[in-house]
């Protein structure tokens, strides 16, 4: 039982088809390409907003005349 011949992926091709039909694999492929690229996105805003959180300014007080 510890690999599968090509009979057993053909089949499993067969049923996956059957239950989501052509048109519906690639969207649900485009769907899990936006989620990692909006995943990605996050992650990398998160980056930029922990850099700039570290940054300090020190502030002068301005002299009065």
């Amino acid at each position: 039982m510890g690999s599968f011949s090509v009979w057993h992926w053909l089949i499993v091709l067969v049923i996956v088809l059957i239950f989501f039909g052509r048109g519906k694999i690639p969207e649900l492929m485009g769907d899990v390409a936006k989620g990692i690229k909006s995943f990605k996105k996050g992650m990398s805003d998160e980056e930029t907003a922990d850099t700039t959180a570290t940054k300090t300014v020190d502030h002068k007080p301005e002299e009065t005349k």
